[in-house]
Order: C-alpha cells, then structure tokens, then sequence
C-alpha cells in the first residue's frame, strides 16, 4: 500500500471525475472533428468553396487550441490525479498495458504534428495533399481511441484476464467492442456540436446552411447509432454493475440526466437537420456545449459508479486492496491477510505508534483504518460530499457495536462497497471513531476494553 491521499469536503473521486468529463469533450472532438473536416473539404474542394474552407480553417484552428491545450492539459491532470489518489491502479494498469499506453502515444504524436501540419498548409500545398494529412490525423486520433478504449473497459470487464492475464485476453474484453462503437458514435456528436459552434461564426448564406444541416445529420446519426451500441454496452455490463444501477440513488439520478440529455441534443440536432441556423447563434450554441457536458459527467458518473466496489474487477478494491488471488499474475489476496493478522502491522507506512491498538491510540488507529477503507468514496466531514457521518446518521446506525456488526456484512450484504480490510480490534476501532463523528450521537462511548477485546461496552 501507498500513503493515503485524502481530499477533504469534495473527496478524493471527484476529482478525477471532474478532469476526466473536462477532457472528454476536447479529446472526443479531437477524434471525431477531423472526420467531418475532411467530408467538408472534400465538398469544399469539389464545389471550389472558398467561404466554407475559411471556415475549416477556422475550426482546425479552434481543435487545435481546444483540444491540444486544454485536452493536453487535462490528460495530464487525468495521469497526476489519479497516480496521488490511487497508486496501486495505475501502476497495476502500466504493468498490464505499457506497451498498449506506448502505442497510443505513437498515435498522439501523429496527431500532434499532422495537426500543426494540416493548419499551417492551408492553401500552401495541393489539395489532395492537404486533405490526405488531415485524414492521416483522422486515423491517428480514432486508433488512439481504439487502444485507450481497451484499457478503459478492462478497468469494468477484465474477462478472460483474471484466468489467463494474457494481454489480449483483458484487451478485448466483454464490453470492448460495444464501448469502442459508442465512443465512435458519440464522437461524431461532440464533433457535430462544435461545428454548429462555429458555424454561428458565419455570415448568413447558402454555406452558413450547408454547414449546419450537416452538423445536424451527422450529430443526430452519431447520437442514434451512439444509443444503440450504448443499449448493447448496457447489457454487456456484469450484474454487480446491475445490482448498483438498481441500488444507488445517486447512480439512478445521473443515469436519468445523461438520457434526459442525450433526448435535448437529439432535438438540438434535428432542429439543426431542418436548417434553423438561429440555434447556431453563440450563445445558444455554447449553452449546447454545456449541456452536452453535463451529459457526459452523467455518463461518466454512472460508469465510474457500476464498477463499485472495484478498481480492477476480481481483483483490487476501490481502496486498493487486493481482494482475490490473481494466479496467472502471481498475485496474493491481501484481504485475508488483513482480516487476520491486521492491517496497521502489516503496512509500511502506518506510523509506528499505531500499529498496535491500545488504550490510547484506538481512536487515531480508527481514524486511519476508516480513512484507508472509505476515503475513496466518501469524505469524513458533516457537509462533504458522500459524507459518512451524514451516512450513518441517516442509516439510523448509533452505536459502536451495532456500526461494527455493520462493518462485518459489507463486502457480502451491500456487495457495492469493500469488504473491510482488517482484523476484528481494527474494525472494533473503526467503529469506534466513526461513531465519534456522527453529528448529534446520544449513545454511549464505547470503552477501550470493548475495541481490544470485544466486551465491557
């Protein structure tokens, strides 16, 4: 195990999920725009349309900025986040994939130079050759996906890989292919937005109106095709996946808005089908980028969410801990361990006044055994986000005793969370600091005797 990143009020997740939704749009119009770019200007060309290559040239220029500052930017965010908060994930991800991460960023680095390439030959070389790079771009950025889509759905149905840890075999797992076609699909819609966007950059006219019943076939086509291989994905996903879309209000609500939204855009798009060049004026097309952010948080969210309790599913919890034995990777659960010899004694990084609990220390011991179990998912604070105290309070839960019973059926009765990682004095101790934190608790402290032998309560 790493030391423990915690991030108090917001928690730790959220952060990554908030990166995450920001990089999806620049990175999705990064792979999706240059195939609409190169329908244009094939038209462009053939029509000798000097007004809709202007605004080609305009759009390569916004991707170029758009996606390759902040896009760039927030992938690194994605790798810096994500490394602080869950260690154990990503380095159990490069070991599995380095050489499929090695192979997306030979495709990135085609992207990069076809792209500074494609806006700086504008008008400078013959147009087959032009379009012939941004093609070459098109391909790179779609085949970039193609990898990164692979590593993304292991992370929901590894498949085979928990039998074999064959590359392959997690590479091209359940849910690869229909996420790799709805990925596809939706990003013609995210493309199809932003050159609606920019379309209300346009003097009126016969290409102004080209340009936006365009966007409003290829965004509703994307957006249709999208929610058939979205209906196929679902079904793929495993029944834990399943069982926490039935559960989890929270997961419901985020579920409902990304529909809701997807059915706004469907509307947007038809309308844009139709030739109603006033929804391409700024501000209501901007506002559509913002809805369509929305919808992706809410999608994004319900894929984080349906692979609860899980990081790498069969294999390590969201807290990191390995759960199960990983044989064709020589991996050791290290769940039973835990349960019975003890977590803090087991962990390098525990201070070493705390790895054994007595009468003094059973409440700091507590706080970190609480932290290392549930700060990935919930915040310690009254008013955080997901906050446990607010949880327990409003489960009805007071006591101790009745929070360690609690403690003993998760993992098993409440499959969506980790089983606890420790031994019975841990979670005795566990139980102790959380029930300390519940706002207005009436019951009865519990005593150090009952956290180190389990009676004198």
């Amino acid at each position: 195990m790493y030391p423990l990143f915690e991030f108090p009020v917001a928690g730790a997740g959220i952060i990554i999920a908030l990166i995450a939704t920001f990089h999806i749009l620049p990175c999705h119009l990064a792979t999706g725009g240059f195939w609409m770019v190169y329908f244009f200007e094939r038209r462009a060309h053939a029509d000798g349309n000097r007004e809709l290559l202007d605004y080609l040239k305009h759009f390569a220029l916004m991707v170029l900025i758009f996606c390759f500052v902040l896009g760039s930017i927030t992938g690194v965010g994605i790798w810096f986040s994500s490394t602080i908060i869950s260690p154990r994930a990503i380095s159990g991800l490069i070991h599995n994939y380095v050489w499929g991460w090695a192979t997306e960023w030979v495709f990135f680095l085609i992207e990069i130079v076809t792209i500074y390439v494609y806006y700086y030959t504008f008008d400078k070389v013959s147009p087959r050759t032009h379009m012939r790079i941004g093609l070459m771009y098109a391909l790179a950025a779609w085949l970039s996906m193609v990898i990164i889509t692979g590593i993304l759905a292991f992370m929901m149905t590894p498949g085979k890989w928990l039998e074999t840890g064959g590359f392959f075999d997690g590479f091209f797992n359940p849910t690869y292919w229909p996420q790799l076609l709805y990925r596809t699909m939706m990003m013609l819609a995210i493309a199809a937005t932003f050159a609606a966007v920019m379309a209300g950059f346009m003097k009126p006219g016969e290409t102004r109106t080209y340009v936006v019943k365009t966007a409003g076939r290829w965004g509703l086509a994307g957006l249709l095709l999208g929610a058939l291989f979205g209906a196929w994905y679902y079904f793929k996903l495993p029944a834990p996946a399943h069982e926490v879309l039935a559960t989890l209000p929270y997961v419901q609500f985020m579920f409902r808005l990304s529909l809701i939204i997807g059915f706004i855009m469907a509307v947007y798009f038809g309308g844009l089908l139709l030739g109603w060049t006033r929804l391409v004026k700024p501000v209501v097309a901007i506002s559509m980028v913002v809805v369509l952010f929305l919808g992706i948080g809410g999608g994004e969210s319900v894929r984080e969410f349906s692979r609860r309790p899980w990081l790498i599913p069969g294999v390590m919890y969201s807290n990191q801990v390995i759960a199960h034995d990983l044989t064709a990777k020589g991996v050791k659960s290290e769940l039973a361990v835990y349960q019975k010899k003890g977590f803090l004694a087991e962990n390098y990084f525990v201070p070493e006044a705390w790895r054994k609990i007595d009468r003094d220390n059973y409440l700091k011991a507590g706080m970190l055994l609480t932290k290392v179990n549930c700060s990935i998912c919930h915040t310690m604070e009254v008013n955080g986000r997901n906050s446990l105290p607010r949880l327990i309070q409003e489960m009805g839960i007071s006591s101790a005793a009745d929070l360690a019973d609690f403690m003993s059926t998760i993992g098993d009765d409440y499959s969506y969370m980790p089983a606890f990682a420790g031994n019975d004095v841990e979670r005795r101790a566990a139980a102790a600091w959380m029930a300390s934190i519940v706002p207005g608790n009436e019951s009865e402290p519990p005593t150090p005797e009952w956290v180190l032998n389990g009676d004198g309560d």
